[in-house]
């Protein structure tokens, strides 16, 4: 279930990068219409084909963007956080959802109905340039991922997984589940548990409890395959404060 906080939307919004980089007048168009909730790990915001009637600005919370096959199996394509948004991509028509978005890391989003979006595009062509832009950075990254997923080692995937997270994140430490990365990852349960185990060998994460916290960030980027800098290299410099 999700609660509604009473923060006002004018200081909501500031945690969304994607927000906070609007000029002033297109920011305040949309908070005026905002309203802010909170949302747990596991809740699912668009499933494929549904209508997107609300667009989503994440604060503090990351959003995993997977693509199912046949119902059965899915792959994590994309993630969004506090650089991003979620539900429009300027395309005219394009009101149906073709991924399954799931909040991996609970926390807050700024939502504003497409309706009212879409009419703050039309007047403020700004909006909608930023929006393009950023559904190019999505899809650069799905592009990314997909290559990474068919050419390269699970320890590598894994590490670039998880400077990923941290990078939307911004933060050294936060819960994810071996179960959760081994579906963002299209693998088995156990691949994940001793791909993580490995890293903890050579003292990159600490793990315990669904609670991993990154040691060494340059030690897992040599771990890492070169696909984390391809997809950090896509965001906007606005959009992504710099995390040593």
């Amino acid at each position: 279930m999700s609660a509604i906080l009473n923060n006002a939307p004018a200081r909501a919004v500031l945690y969304n990068r994607f927000l906070a980089n609007m000029p002033l007048a297109e920011r305040q168009a949309l908070a005026a219409h905002m309203w802010t909730e909170e949302f747990a790990v596991g809740t699912v915001l668009y499933r494929p084909g549904e209508t997107m009637h609300t667009i989503y600005f994440p604060n503090d919370c990351l959003v995993s963007l997977m693509k199912e096959v046949e119902g059965q199996h899915a792959l994590e394509i994309a993630l969004v956080g506090g650089e991003g948004m979620l539900g429009y991509s300027g395309t005219v028509g394009q009101t149906q959802s073709p991924v399954r978005a799931v909040l991996q890391q609970a926390g807050s989003i700024n939502c504003v109905s497409a309706e009212h979006f879409c009419m703050v595009c039309d007047t403020h062509h700004l909006v909608q340039n930023m929006c393009l832009l950023y559904s190019e950075t999505l899809f650069a990254e799905a592009v990314q991922i997909a290559v990474c997923s068919h050419f390269h080692l699970l320890e590598a995937r894994l590490a670039r997984s998880l400077l990923t997270i941290r990078e939307r994140l911004q933060s050294d430490n936060f819960h994810i589940t071996h179960e959760f990365l081994a579906h963002a990852l299209g693998v088995r349960r156990v691949g994940v548990t001793k791909a993580a185990s490995s890293l903890q060998k050579q003292e990159l994460i600490a793990y315990s409890r669904g609670k991993v916290t990154v040691l060494d960030p340059p030690g897992l980027a040599l771990v890492s395959c070169a696909c984390f800098q391809q997809i950090v290299g896509h965001v906007p410099s606005e959009f992504t404060p710099s995390l040593k």
